[in-house]
């Protein structure tokens, strides 16, 4: 598109009122994936009148004519051949909307706008242990619960919590452990019965500014497996062109990442099967972190460090 077009649309956008915006970027959203548009699409998804989604089609015509042509057939709008996404799209919220819907409604039930399949999760908090925890992370409180661990058995906890964390296995929690004295992680089907603390203070000691393993951000280099028969099908499927992904993940969350996405950590890429398509080029970036021993093959180069292991 020309420069000129894109800064014409970009600042007929910006003119326009958030709701409205949010209106027009569903409009680009249903031509752009779905390849077709009517207006009943604007009323259901925001319950405006038709009058109002008549306006809103308007408005984007206006913005961006060429995107869009009335089909007679079917009085659907249709993304012409010249058609050039008015907004940007992020891909995950795009296969999220794709695969499970919209869901703005209460108690909605999530259905999928094209035919998809994915894993279901096996391992979901409870709401009612799960709401407890984010509101003290969100009013910075400290929570007593009962935790079931694989070292101490079933105990009573204070804690401190800090951040959600998905693995993609599970879902844990990072927090400030009192028992302990130190950050660790904790896995919400392990809880029971949170209870929000309000008169017990939080330390400054126990805040996330403090979790040095949580603010201590590690850049990883990915490379297509040294054993791999064809590397350029690696490069392809994790967008490397020049055969190197970099990416950055929190120590206290590397190795959680790079066992989700199977990635040979060993020193000498021994790991071998069709799984490890990656192998992170310098496993000493894992050195100190407190996830690295979850890591694919990750050796710890310090003479005691085949006896660490993570605790929650």
């Amino acid at each position: 598109m020309d420069p000129k077009n894109a800064d014409r649309r970009r600042n007929d956008l910006e003119q326009l009122p958030r709701a409205q915006r949010e209106r027009l970027s569903h409009i680009d959203f249903k031509l752009y994936f779905l390849g077709e548009l009517r207006r009943a699409d604007v009323v259901e998804r925001f319950e405006v009148g038709p009058a109002g989604a008549t306006r809103d089609i308007a408005q984007y015509r206006e913005i961006a004519p060429e995107n869009l042509e009335l089909d007679p057939a079917t009085k659907a709008y249709r993304p012409t051949s010249d058609f050039v996404p008015l907004f940007e799209h992020q891909p995950q919220r795009v296969l999220t909307a794709l695969s499970q819907g919209f869901g703005g409604g209460v108690g909605d039930e999530l259905r999928s706008m094209v035919r998809c399949e994915f894993p279901p999760s096996l391992s979901l908090p409870a709401m009612a242990v799960l709401a407890p925890i984010t509101r003290a992370i969100n009013r910075g409180k400290a929570v007593r619960l009962g935790y079931t661990s694989v070292h101490s058995g079933k105990t009573e906890r204070e804690v401190v919590p800090l951040a959600l964390v998905d693995t993609g296995i599970r879902w844990h929690l990072r927090a400030f452990c009192r028992k302990h004295q130190e950050f660790r992680d904790f896995v919400f089907t392990r809880m029971a019965s949170p209870t929000v603390l309000e008169d017990s203070p939080v330390l400054p000691e126990e805040t996330v500014e403090h979790d040095a393993q949580w603010s201590r951000v590690i850049e990883l280099e990915l490379v297509p497996h040294p054993e791999h028969p064809r590397p350029e099908i690696v490069r392809m499927d994790f967008d490397m062109p020049d055969g190197v992904r970099t990416v950055k993940a929190r120590a206290a969350n590397a190795g959680y990442m790079l066992r989700r996405w199977s990635v040979d950590c060993s020193p000498d890429h021994s790991l071998r099967g069709p799984e490890y398509a990656l192998w992170l080029s310098d496993p000493l970036a894992l050195y100190g972190a407190s996830s690295a021993p979850l890591a694919p093959g990750y050796q710890d180069p310090r003479p005691d460090g085949a006896h660490r292991i993570i605790k929650a």
